[in-house]
C-alpha cells in the first residue's frame, strides 16, 4: 500500500496524486474523466471504467465428439457465473447432437442465457437479460418460498404416503439452483465493474453477503432432496407413529429457524439473528431423539430415518450459519 499526503490548493480544494505506474498501465491521459465511487464503509473507489453499462465479455469453448458433455456443461454454467455475457461453443466438425442437447439443457437451466446463431459447427449464446433488474433480495425471497413449499410437501408426503408429491419435490430443485447461480453471476460482475453495483443499487458488501445466504440455502435445498428421496424409500413400510411426529416436529423447527435467520437480514434485526441461533440446541437433541427411535426400527427403516433426521439437523446448522453471516453483516454496517 502507498501512502500519500492530502495537499491543499486555492484555500479550498483538497488533491491527492495517483501513482504513475497507474496512470500508465491504464494509458491515462490529460483530461480523461476518472469515476469516484464513496463507499459505505468509507474508502473510495478510483476507476477509468466510468461507463454505466454491463461490461460485454466473451468466452469460446472448442469441442471435439470426444469431449465429456458432462464436464462441457459444468463449464457452461462457470462461465455463466463468472459473468460471461457472450458464450461460443465452436467444432471442427458438425457439432454432434449430444453437444446440442448439453447446451439446450444449459439454456433451460439457468436465467437469460438465450442461443442467438447456429451454424452446423458453431453455436452463440448471449445474455438477454439485466442482472440489474433483479434485486438481490427479490432473489433470495423466491428462493425462501421454493424451500418452504418444497418442505411443506416433504411433510405431506411422509403423512399421506404420496410418492408422487415426493417425486415432484425432487424436480424443484433445478429452480433454486438457476437463482444461486442468478445471484453468484450477480456478485462476481459487481467485483469486476463496480459501476455495476450502483446500477443495481447495492453495494459490495450487500452483494458478498446475498451471495453467501444463497448459497447455503442451495444446500439447505439439496438437503430437502435427500430427505425426499430417502422418504420415497420408506414410503411402504410401516413407520411408528410417534417417529413421524417427532420427524414434523423437528422438521417444522428447522425450516422456521431458516425462514427467521432470511427475514432477520431483510429486516435487518440482528436481535432476532441472535436469538434465532439459540434455537439450535433444541433442534440437535430433536434429532437425537429420532435416532435413538430409528434404533428400534428395522434396518431397512433405521437407516433412511437416520438420514432424514441428519438433513433435518444440517438445515438447522446452514441456518445457524445464515443468522451469523446476517449478524457478521449488520455489525460492519453500525455507523
Amino acid at each position: 500500500m502507498e501512502i500519500r499526503r492530502i495537499q491543499v490548493t486555492g484555500g479550498s480544494s483538497y488533491i491527492i496524486t495517483l501513482p504513475k505506474e497507474w496512470i500508465k498501465k491504464l494509458n491515462i491521459k490529460k483530461n480523461d474523466p476518472i469515476g469516484l465511487y464513496m463507499q459505505s464503509n468509507g474508502t473510495i473507489l478510483v476507476t477509468s471504467k466510468i461507463n454505466r453499462e454491463q461490461t460485454q465479455r466473451e468466452k469460446e469453448f472448442e469441442v471435439k465428439d470426444t469431449t465429456n458433455q458432462t464436464f462441457l456443461l459444468r463449464k457452461l454454467v462457470g462461465a455463466y457465473i463468472a459473468g460471461y455475457t457472450t458464450i461460443k461453443i465452436k467444432s471442427k466438425d458438425r457439432l454432434n447432437p449430444s453437444t446440442q442437447n448439453i447446451i439446450r439443457q444449459y439454456t433451460q437451466t439457468t436465467i437469460g442465457q438465450e442461443v442467438v446463431e447456429e451454424t452446423n459447427n458453431t453455436i452463440t449464446i448471449k445474455d438477454l437479460l439485466n442482472p440489474a433488474e433483479m434485486p438481490f433480495n427479490r432473489t433470495l425471497k423466491r428462493m425462501h418460498i421454493i424451500i418452504k413449499g418444497m418442505h411443506e410437501d416433504l411433510m405431506t408426503a411422509l403423512k399421506e404416503q404420496d410418492k408422487k408429491l415426493a417425486e415432484d419435490i425432487l424436480t424443484r430443485d433445478n429452480e433454486v439452483d438457476r437463482l444461486h447461480w442468478l445471484i453468484a453471476r450477480q456478485h462476481n460482475t459487481i467485483l469486476k465493474n463496480v459501476n455495476f453495483a450502483e446500477k443495481m443499487q447495492t453495494t459490495t458488501q450487500i452483494a458478498s453477503t446475498s451471495f453467501l445466504i444463497s448459497r447455503i440455502t442451495e444446500r439447505i435445498g439439496d438437503h430437502i432432496i435427500k430427505i425426499a428421496k430417502n422418504i420415497i424409500n420408506i414410503l411402504d413400510e410401516k413407520i411408528d407413529k410417534q417417529i413421524i411426529g417427532k420427524l414434523e416436529n423437528a422438521s417444522n423447527l428447522s425450516i422456521n429457524i431458516f425462514s427467521k435467520s432470511i427475514t432477520s437480514f431483510f429486516r435487518k434485526d440482528i436481535k432476532s439473528a441472535n436469538e434465532n441461533i439459540d434455537e439450535i440446541d433444541k433442534l440437535r437433541k430433536q434429532c437425537e431423539e429420532i435416532n435413538t427411535l430409528a434404533l428400534k426400527q428395522e434396518a431397512t427403516i433405521a437407516i433412511p430415518l437416520g438420514y432424514i433426521a441428519e438433513s433435518i439437523r444440517r438445515i438447522g446448522d446452514y441456518a445457524e450459519d445464515i443468522s451469523e453471516n446476517v449478524i457478521n453483516y449488520l455489525v460492519s454496517e453500525e455507523k
